[in-house]
């Protein structure tokens, strides 16, 4: 007699039909607690609300210079290296992703 290996086995199909009917009968929250519970976390103090005053803040990023073995890429403009150079034509250099 054949076997056909793509067939569900009884005892998978039996275990699938379980853990479905475990989540059905579970007791989860719905819809409108989940977006209450999201709503009330939106508001912490991390979040920067629209329309706050942030004139008075100062942002203070390191800049590091492009090294000798690195080039910017004229389509992408990200500092790339050399070993991605694809082409350079009239002074601008592309990378490999730009090029395809």
């Amino acid at each position: 007699m054949a076997t056909d290996y793509d067939e569900v086995r009884p005892d998978v199909a039996e275990a699938r039909k379980a853990s479905l009917e475990a989540v059905k009968s579970a007791n989860a929250p719905d819809a409108r607690s989940v977006s209450r519970d999201l709503d009330e976390e939106d508001t912490s103090d991390g979040v920067e609300l629209a329309g706050a005053d942030l004139s008075n803040e100062e942002l203070t990023v390191t800049v590091i210079p492009q090294k000798e073995d690195e080039f910017l890429c004229g389509s992408c403009f990200l500092i790339r290296h050399r070993t991605l150079l694809a082409r350079e034509s009239n002074g601008v250099a592309y990378c490999r992703d730009c090029e395809g």
